[in-house]
């Protein structure tokens, strides 16, 4: 038994996350080296502390918002976006989740929680954006998001895919009638798409003049159909200013996500896809070229992460 138990420590030392285990006591009984590298905070620091002691010490806002104990376990699997608070003092973005640990007939034996580094939001391309704060809310929040659904799919989640949307208008109508006039305008395509989103999409700005949809097509060629889809209901978006009725279009860039890429390198397909539907004369859907497929198959990837 203590073999087993060994080479099963070995196994979650050889993950890049890190990984806590906890028993039903609600006492921290495994800390891994990735763990350690993460946060600064050695296992022989934790162990046999609580998990909400330890969570509240390492993951800002982490052990209260999961309500993590031997009873429950809030939001199970799910990824979270939060702060990891190093041995040093300082904090660093982290995706995190939490999942029941259960034996073969079922019953409640333990929690688990993994988490790895965040890539840095600043870093991740998106449309010029003024300095307002709601508007800056509204890009850290899609961008937040964004982060998780991409976390996903590396580890074996839903697909989903990106549409970067430009309003073709928008330049021409801020310069003739004004920002407000601007303002209205993008406020009436934004309704216009919203009703075309399923319930479980997003939809949010991504600069002045752009949106940005998070959808879960499960195929490039499904979320170019949803992007037409889009792109007519902006085209049927009845727009008035002062008794003129202006024509609105919008040109459309569609991504879908690729594990074997960063979150960065799809949006920079989805962009660049966008423009190419503006070059175009807009009013148009452009789908990126899916990434070429990772050389290294993943179990040669695993095995260079061994120790030898």
């Amino acid at each position: 038994m203590s073999d087993r138990l060994q080479l099963i420590e070995a196994a979650f030392d050889v993950l890049p996350d890190g990984v806590a285990l906890a028993g039903l006591d609600g006492t921290l009984a495994f800390w891994s080296s990735a763990a350690e590298a993460i946060t600064g905070h050695s296992r022989t620091s934790l162990l046999g502390k609580s998990v909400s002691e330890a969570l509240d010490i390492l993951i800002v806002g982490g052990a209260r918002q999961w309500t993590i104990n031997t009873g429950s376990v809030s939001q199970p699997g799910r990824a979270a976006l939060v702060q990891v608070r190093h041995y040093l003092g300082h904090d660093l973005p982290a995706i995190a989740r939490i999942l029941p640990l259960r034996d073969a007939l079922g019953e409640r034996i333990g929690t688990a929680v993994l988490f790895h580094p965040a890539q840095s939001l600043d870093a991740l391309p998106h449309g010029e954006t003024s300095r307002d704060e709601d508007a800056m809310a509204t890009l850290t929040d899609l961008e937040d998001r964004l982060q998780m659904e991409f976390d996903d799919l590396v580890r074996g989640g839903q697909p989903f895919g990106v549409l970067w949307i430009a309003l073709d208008q928008a330049q021409d109508l801020r310069r003739t009638h004004g920002a407000r006039a601007c303002q209205a305008m993008f406020e009436k395509v934004e309704r216009a798409l919203s009703s075309g989103l399923r319930p479980s999409e997003e939809l949010g700005r991504w600069g002045d003049d752009e949106f940005l949809v998070i959808s879960h097509e499960r195929t490039s060629e499904m979320l170019a159909s949803h992007a037409q889809l889009l792109a007519g209901l902006a085209r049927t978006a009845d727009f008035r200013w002062w008794g003129d009725r202006i024509s609105l279009s919008v040109s459309i860039g569609a991504a879908q996500a690729c594990s074997s890429e960063t979150l960065a390198q799809l949006l920079e397909r989805a962009q660049s896809a966008m423009q190419s539907s503006i070059h175009a004369g807009g009013n148009r859907v452009s789908s990126a070229p899916d990434p070429a497929p990772d050389p290294v198959p993943v179990s040669e990837r695993l095995a260079a992460c061994s120790p030898s």
